[in-house]
């Protein structure tokens, strides 16, 4: 079933990739979603795109509730279909999407795994006797100290850390370019993995990480590196590259209570569907970043 339409599906991920920017693994997703409504289609008897309705969608979407999938999934899967429906529609493929008014079953909030103050200070404090531990203590203060997502870090460049400035230049979701102060920490382990960098780095290799073979280090790369740290340090938790960001966030909330400023540093376009978005100058954040994250504060 849907085998005409599916014949899209090539051009419909390179659209995903260069046009609306998302990333490799919002294409291994939507693509894995796409298969799974077209296998459920072909199931249930419907032999032609055209023939889908959204009477269709919504039985997919319950079929997938009462397989125990989680609502977080489900509403993936649909905005998968529905993204691909309306580029079938800009392709003259339909006259009318199926999926736009489907909605998921509303996904419970998950509170955000975090280490507290003197968790990370332990995690943080190890002896860097070769270049590996230089490089993963850098990593790891510059995730505590800036909040950077997985995919932001493994994508820095040398030429995005300004270590005068105490800067970052960060490319997030959708390709969006924010700056970032760094702490003071973060600066020091950087200034000595940059002492070190080169002899690991093959010739010419712009990102500022790189692994053992001289190229850029990926992201489960440093997702086993972190783990493997946390177990040695004695933390005794699951330690993921993660939630390096959420407490960043959260010991900087607790601390400024500006959570616009937050909102800012980690990149968020909105704080809630319901909040409108405020602009913070980069002055102001640096500030409220300095006096407020405990990796940040200058010596007196």
């Amino acid at each position: 079933m849907l085998d005409s339409a599916l014949a899209w599906l090539p051009r419909f991920l390179t659209h995903l990739s260069s046009e609306r920017r998302l990333s490799s693994h919002t294409d291994v997703n939507y693509r894995r979603d796409l298969e799974l409504f077209a296998q459920y289609c072909t199931k249930n008897g419907i032999d032609d795109w055209v023939r889908v309705d959204s009477q269709h969608v919504r039985t997919f979407a319950a079929s997938e509730f009462r397989r125990g999938q989680s609502p977080r999934t489900i509403q993936r899967r649909l905005s998968a279909l529905r993204s691909f429906c309306n580029f079938l529609l800009r392709e003259s493929v339909l006259k009318s999407n199926p999926a736009s008014e489907v909605q998921a079953p509303k996904a419970r909030k998950r509170l955000p795994q975090t280490v507290d103050a003197d968790q990370m200070a332990r995690l943080l404090t190890f002896r860097t006797d070769d270049e590996l531990s230089v490089r993963d203590k850098a990593i790891m203060e510059l995730f505590y100290s800036s909040g950077l997502r997985l995919s932001e870090l493994v994508g820095l460049d040398l030429a995005d850390v300004d270590l005068r400035d105490r800067t970052v230049r960060v490319t997030g979701k959708g390709n969006k370019t924010r700056m970032v102060p760094v702490g003071r920490y973060a600066v020091q382990a950087i200034t000595i993995w940059l002492g070190e960098r080169s002899a690991l780095a093959a010739p010419g290799e712009a990102a500022m990480f790189v692994s053992q073979r001289g190229g850029r280090l990926q992201q489960r790369s440093i997702q086993v590196r972190i783990e493997r740290w946390a177990k040695r340090q004695g933390l005794g938790i699951h330690m993921h590259p993660h939630m390096f960001r959420h407490s960043f966030a959260t010991h900087l909330l607790e601390s400024s209570q500006d959570l616009r400023a937050v909102q800012e540093l980690l990149g968020h376009a909105n704080i809630s569907t319901t909040q409108v978005y405020t602009h913070l100058d980069f002055q102001h954040l640096a500030k409220i970043y300095d006096q407020a994250h405990p990796r940040a504060r200058r010596k007196s």
